[in-house]
C-alpha cells in the first residue's frame, strides 16, 4: 500500500483516482477511456474495481465514470446507482440504464 497525503491503496490504485481527479464536473469518461488516459488500455476492469474502492467516492468523482456500451455501471457511494444517476444529472448528464 502506498499513502498519498490521506489517500492510501495501491500504486495503481492512485494512479486512477487521481486521474478521476481530472474528469469535468458535467462530463463522463468510460472505464475504457480512463484505462487508456493513466496508460493502461486493457486494464479497464481493474479500473473498475478501483472506482469501487475510492475512499472518497463525491471528492474523487468516480461517478463520472460509466461501461463502454454508454449504461450507468456501479457506484460504490452511499445510495448506490441511484446516487450516481442523481449526481450525473444534477451535472447535467444524463446516461441510460
Amino acid at each position: 500500500m502506498v499513502e498519498h497525503g490521506e489517500l492510501v491503496g495501491t500504486e495503481f490504485q492512485l494512479k486512477v483516482w487521481n486521474a478521476l481527479k481530472k474528469i469535468p464536473e458535467g462530463e463522463v469518461w468510460t472505464y475504457t477511456q480512463l484505462a487508456q488516459f493513466i496508460g493502461h488500455p486493457s486494464s479497464p476492469r481493474a479500473v473498475a474495481n478501483a472506482c469501487g474502492a475510492n475512499p472518497y467516492p463525491i471528492v474523487i468523482p468516480c461517478h463520472r465514470v460509466i461501461r463502454s456500451d454508454g449504461s450507468i455501471g456501479g457506484y460504490s457511494g452511499e445510495g448506490g446507482v441511484e446516487t450516481k444517476r442523481r449526481l450525473l444529472s444534477e451535472e447535467g448528464v444524463t446516461v441510460g440504464f
